[in-house]
């Protein structure tokens, strides 16, 4: 199948060639016919399959064809203007998704420009207010950010024609839900409600069922399924040598670029300053990093500057990273649906990857339930001289594990989000902060006892490593990411 097909008009056509590509991904091919006629749209597909130009494209078409009548020309406005009506609402949970979005509509608008604006936490007001006075036909912005800026009285939404939820699940997660009902009740009842989203959990569906009217559903992939692509390993080890076996995996060229995923920000800016300590070039993105941080950041790991991406789980939702050959989960999530998601930024447009995970007996469980959620088991190698001592035991993790109560040892926390509504995965609070230096050995570590101690978790079976050097021996190759299919060319 090619655009040709889909009913796009030839001015989106020509941008969509311009960037190279001809064949539409399996959610573009089925959504974007579906949006042109009009049609409430739920739609599930997994991360990296094309659900931003699935949506993005479509709407250019059809604010295009109905645009008003505007009270100053596109360009420059006179101070105080306002211009088209907000006609376009793009909801998303990240800053760094809805910088994706506009991006989209300014490469594939290009013949047919329509103005368009982010809104967005982490940055000041005044220039936002500024853009929306200036009459953007789509406003993308972040649910908490937008009703900071409609509690002023700077915004409009009755005109509103069309409204997406991307990442709806993640949404969920991050306890917008309050939020979205608020802004929902600001717009006008009669318009066209698009929700994406990665997966089709019992509670996207609920919030579908508030706002969707009769939608045609759209679902390339099996509920929480992950990456097909996507080669699973779990490298067991001590949890105090971690640091030490990522570096050593990263020299030995079984990983060379890598998104590291932990769980906290503090653990993420340690990891990073340990591995530069280490002479591997590293940066950090999370959500205390001001947009110009994370945007350098991203910049120098997409640049080649930085080799490892350390993140947390927040902050590398929605990240356009083209061509990612590994992820690696530092510390695994204590929810489930969290890893498919995190293993979603590889294996992306037909490239192969690998999701590599450092597991040490205090994650256990966490460990059961992910792979409870997928229905197979992960893959266990064991690294000569990383063995992990089986004589330790398992310490709580302090952090709050949606829907499963508190640990021991977990410290109660307010909801790191302002709004009153509860949230369904708090902000974490920080893990065991004793991590020794990291000193390279002369030779493997001698294997412990493998007799456990009493009252000590045991650690699933595992198979010695393979041989060294990367997981396939396969080139680095730049693919598109959160784009189209490109040709066989």
């Amino acid at each position: 199948m090619s655009f040709d097909s889909l009913g796009l008009t030839p001015e989106l056509l020509r941008a969509v060639a311009a960037e190279g590509y001809t064949e539409p991904t399996p959610v573009q091919a089925e959504a974007i016919p579906l949006v042109l006629a009009g049609r409430d749209v739920l739609a599930g597909a997994q991360t990296g399959t094309g659900k931003t130009a699935a949506f993005v494209l479509p709407i250019l078409q059809l604010l295009n064809a109905t645009r008003p009548r505007a009270r100053h020309p596109i360009g420059p406005r006179p101070r105080g203007a306002t211009g088209l009506p907000i006609r376009c609402l793009i909801l998303t949970p990240t800053r760094e998704l809805a910088l994706q979005a506009e991006e989209f509509i300014k490469t594939y608008g290009r013949s047919q420009p329509i103005r368009s604006t982010t809104v967005y936490g982490g940055v000041g007001y005044d220039a936002q207010i500024k853009a929306i006075q200036g009459g953007p036909e789509i406003v993308v912005a972040t649910p908490g950010r937008l009703l900071d800026i409609a509690g002023q009285g700077k915004i409009d939404l009755h005109t509103v024609e069309i409204l997406v939820l991307d990442e709806a699940d993640r949404m969920l997660d991050m306890g917008f839900i309050r939020d979205l009902r608020r802004i929902i009740a600001l717009l006008p009842p009669r318009r066209q409600n698009l929700l994406f989203s990665a997966t089709f959990s019992d509670d996207v569906r609920e919030l579908a069922a508030t706002f969707l009217h009769d939608p045609a559903q759209v679902q390339i992939a099996r509920r929480n399924a992950p990456i097909e692509l996507v080669r699973q390993v779990v490298y067991p080890v001590d949890r105090s040598r971690k640091r030490e076996l990522l570096s050593w995996l990263i020299r030995s060229g079984r990983i060379d670029r890598a998104l590291v995923f932990t769980r906290t920000k503090h653990g993420a800016n340690r990891l990073a300053e340990q591995l530069d300590d280490d002479g591997i070039d590293a940066t950090a993105i999370h959500g205390n990093k001001s947009q110009g941080q994370r945007i350098r950041a991203l910049d120098d790991f997409k640049e080649g500057r930085a080799m490892v991406l350390v993140a947390t789980e927040v902050a590398a939702r929605g990240l356009d990273i083209d061509g990612l050959p590994h992820v690696v989960n530092y510390e695994l999530p204590t929810v489930a649906e969290d890893y498919v998601h995190r293993i979603g930024r590889t294996g992306r447009a037909g490239m192969e990857g690998d999701a590599i995970s450092l597991v040490c007996v205090d994650e256990a469980d966490l460990l059961a339930d992910i792979e409870r959620l997928l229905r197979q088991p992960i893959p266990r190698e064991l690294v000569p001289g990383f063995e992990p001592d089986r004589r330790l035991r398992a310490e709580p993790i302090r952090e709050i594990r949606r829907g499963n109560g508190r640990p021991a040892g977990a410290a109660p926390r307010r909801p790191a989000h302002r709004s009153a509504a509860p949230v369904r995965r708090p902000a974490p609070v920080d893990g065991p902060r004793s991590q020794p230096a990291f000193r390279p050995q002369s030779g493997p570590r001698p294997q412990a006892s493998p007799r456990p101690m009493a009252g000590s978790r045991a650690y699933p079976p595992a198979r010695p490593a393979s041989g060294q050097g990367s997981p396939a021996g396969r080139p680095f190759a730049i693919m598109p990411g959160e784009r189209f299919a490109r040709s066989a060319e």
